[in-house]
């Protein structure tokens, strides 16, 4: 059994994993939004087209999706300094986390757009709707629920991203598995950080899920 100071400091360690979250969460969805968005529509074809633009977009994103998330976290390291000004902590490991999630989140909306239909959008166009207007009249509104769902892997994926933080002492859960319960040999703390981490990552996804069908109209 974990001691009162080890719960106390698993309850410090959960509100820093939801910090980080909804931290990165949040900007990972502010940025990485308008990246899925350009890179449907300034395909060929699109209302924006534009070959240079979307390639450009598409090999940065390509780029920072392919790297691995910790080896992500060091290279960022300067970066993080300097936006921040300290390269630990949760909110230093929430710069990371930002630029490895937002790519990752722009390729879903790109899905998300995709499946729309082309014929609601070609209707659109015909009635003398703008390039903004489709986008914010048709495109989203169709594919909310896909964004929704979207985000809910987003979060799910950035709550074992910021486990992985824990190792350069990002903070969180995943930094007091590995202090105090590796490198202590303490498996009691190992499993019970473990169990949060699951628990946490079953009540976004339940929710998620819940939101993305009471959007979804079809």
């Amino acid at each position: 059994m974990l001691t009162d100071r080890e719960w106390l400091q698993l309850w410090q360690a959960t509100l820093e994993t939801l910090y980080m979250v909804g931290l990165s969460g949040l900007f990972t969805v502010i940025l990485g939004t308008p990246l899925g968005i350009l890179l449907v529509l300034t395909d060929k074809g699109q209302i924006l087209q534009d070959g240079t633009i979307n390639k450009v977009i598409a090999a940065i994103v390509n780029i920072f999706r392919s790297i691995p998330f910790i080896i992500l976290i060091v290279l960022l390291i300067p970066f993080t300094r300097f936006i921040v000004g300290i390269s630990i902590g949760p909110t230093a490991a929430s710069v990371p986390l930002i630029i490895g999630a937002a790519p990752f989140f722009a390729r879903l909306v790109e899905t998300s757009l995709r499946e729309v239909n082309r014929g609601v959008v070609e209707a659109a166009i015909s009635m003398g709707a703008s390039n903004w207007q489709i986008i914010r009249k048709v495109y989203l509104p169709e594919s909310l629920p896909s964004i929704v769902s979207g985000i809910t892997v987003t979060l799910v994926t950035l709550i074992g991203y910021s486990a992985m933080a824990g190792v350069v002492g990002g903070g969180g859960l995943g930094d007091m598995a590995i202090r105090y319960g590796y490198q202590r040999y303490n498996m009691p703390v190992m499993l019970v950080t473990t169990a949060v981490i699951l628990i946490l990552v079953q009540i976004v996804q339940s929710f998620g899920d819940y939101l993305s069908k009471v959007l979804d109209k079809k």
